[in-house]
């Protein structure tokens, strides 16, 4: 082969999937992702992750066949409907909104665009969907039945801790929709009453109050903490398991991640996982499929998380029951 004729012909093995990569990329979806924390955090890291790992099973490859935009309210959750309109703005083919909160804003900014939403209290409630079976509109995704499970960590709680009488709970005021949030307080004090718990509501409207709201928490000797399902508190878990350690208070939270921070117990499904798993509305969606198809999907594998060293610096012997039970105990 002549020299000339060799370069031409490695110039077109090389050159082809530069054109076709171009191509590719210029068709490829954009896809924006609204999120609660800041990009720095931990926790915001750690969602982001699991929404590539579901974009890698099946198929997309950021850069190349999918684009994805990232809007940050850095836990301030006002800044969610500019960041909605935002990315309207940007004409991006679908929105992620990681919670229900981000959804309310996404909803508001537009009704054409599909929107996915990897963690919802409570959809119908809230607005987002006419129905859990048949969404309607432009919205779909899974829910991790945020007010139903408060009355099950109250009672395992109540059973780590069976002579607890003073419970503060720590909840952020506009975590979710109003009827979602009412629904939380209401399943809380009637499982409170019934358990013969008094509950102190403390709330922190974003990440500068949970010092304050400690203070008060602390200066009301309360004898354990439950945190409410909240976007805000979850991306802020270390702060608070940080705060409860300080404040000697045995910590009963939504998320497995509170618990190998070194808080006491959690009780709820794998709200991290839910950002891989929401991938499979977003491949269905950019495929043709329609949100007002598309059944929301509802959390159905709840875990049990006890760290026991921290159960043994804060003196309490967990009935051998409750132990049993556990998905995971923490030594």
């Amino acid at each position: 082969m002549k020299r000339r004729e060799f370069i031409m012909a490695i110039g077109g093995v090389t050159l082809w999937p530069l054109a076709a990569w171009a191509q590719q990329s210029r068709n490829a979806p954009r896809i924006g992702f609204l999120i609660t924390g800041s990009l720095e955090l931990p926790a915001t890291r750690a969602s982001l992750k699991a929404f590539h790992k579901g974009l890698s099973e099946y198929g997309y490859i950021e850069g190349q066949n999918i684009f994805i935009e990232v809007r940050a309210a850095d836990s301030k959750v006002e800044r969610f409907p500019a960041l909605a309109r935002e990315m309207v703005g940007l004409k991006v083919d679908l929105i992620v909104a990681s919670n229900s909160l981000a959804a309310l804003a996404a909803q508001q900014a537009t009704a054409t665009i599909p929107i996915v939403v990897p963690v919802m209290g409570d959809p119908v409630g809230d607005g987002l969907v006419a129905s859990l079976a048949r969404p309607g509109g432009n919205i779909t995704g899974l829910t991790f039945l945020g007010p139903q499970l408060v009355p099950k960590r109250l009672g395992l709680l109540k059973e780590a801790l069976p002579s607890v009488s003073h419970v503060a709970v720590l909840w952020h005021p506009a975590a979710y929709g109003e009827h979602t949030m009412k629904s939380m307080m209401n399943e809380a004090e009637d499982a409170a009453r019934a358990l013969g718990v008094h509950l102190r509501f403390v709330a922190a409207r974003g990440p500068d109050e949970l010092q304050p709201a400690f203070s008060a928490i602390g200066a009301a000797r309360a004898d354990a903490l439950l945190v409410f399902p909240s976007p805000m508190l979850f991306t802020e878990r270390k702060r608070i398991v940080d705060l409860a350690t300080q404040h000697r208070l045995p910590l009963m939270a939504m998320g497995k991640e509170f618990v190998q921070l070194g808080g006491f117990m959690s009780y709820g499904a794998d709200i991290t996982d839910f950002n891989r798993r929401c991938v499979f509305y977003v491949d269905k969606i950019l495929k043709g499929a329609r949100p007002a198809d598309l059944p929301v999907e509802q959390a159905t594998k709840f875990e049990l998380f006890i760290n026991l060293k921290t159960a043994q610096l804060l003196g309490i012997e967990i009935p051998p029951s409750l132990l049993a039970r556990a998905d995971e105990v923490i030594e």
